[in-house]
């Protein structure tokens, strides 16, 4: 009976685990940066846009801070002020590299063996603005080592990712208003 439970479990988890394979993926047709550097992208970046996701509604001052972990994985550590319950909220999650570590393709978790994509698709020489998309057209990020981020790059992330398939419309752009 052990045995039988045990076989199942693992039968499920075998399931499961497969329907998520494509939670890791990236949007069709859509590439990863290339030649890219974990260190510099490492450190403090403000949200500036994205979807309304249910485990970020409400929230705004988001930011993720990034660091190495000693096995090599990456900590994430995301905060964001609720509005509506007005208190700081926080998650810590841990981030690996789906190929290469040179290829901007990443698998973020914060709950146990779960993960979802996360893709660095465009970014500038200096990692100071960086566009991000999750396994599909339903998660995107904007993000910036500031509060702002200029009108250039902002219109060519936005260019970017309508040609890529997201609905722009629907973005939310995160206030910074608290310290």
């Amino acid at each position: 009976m052990k045995n039988r439970k045990l076989f199942t479990g693992l039968l499920a988890l075998l399931f499961f685990s497969s329907l998520c394979t494509s939670c890791v993926g990236i949007p069709e047709g859509v590439t990863a940066v290339k030649d890219f550097k974990k260190e510099k992208y490492l450190g403090k970046w403000y949200e500036i846009a994205r979807f309304d996701y249910r485990f970020e509604r409400n929230l705004d001052n988001v930011t993720a801070e990034y660091s190495l972990n000693n096995n090599g994985s990456i900590r994430v550590y995301n905060k964001g002020f609720n509005t509506q319950k007005q208190k700081w909220a926080s998650a810590e999650g841990k981030a690996k590299f789906v190929n290469s570590e040179t290829e901007a393709r990443l698998k973020v978790s914060f709950f146990g063996p779960f993960y979802a994509g996360y893709n660095v698709v465009d970014i500038d020489p200096e990692y100071q603005h960086a566009l991000v998309y999750g396994s599909n057209t339903q998660y995107i990020w904007i993000l910036s080592r500031t509060k702002t981020i200029d009108e250039a790059t902002k219109k060519r992330f936005l260019e970017k990712a309508k040609k890529d398939g997201y609905d722009v419309s629907q973005l939310i752009w995160v206030k910074h208003d608290k310290g």
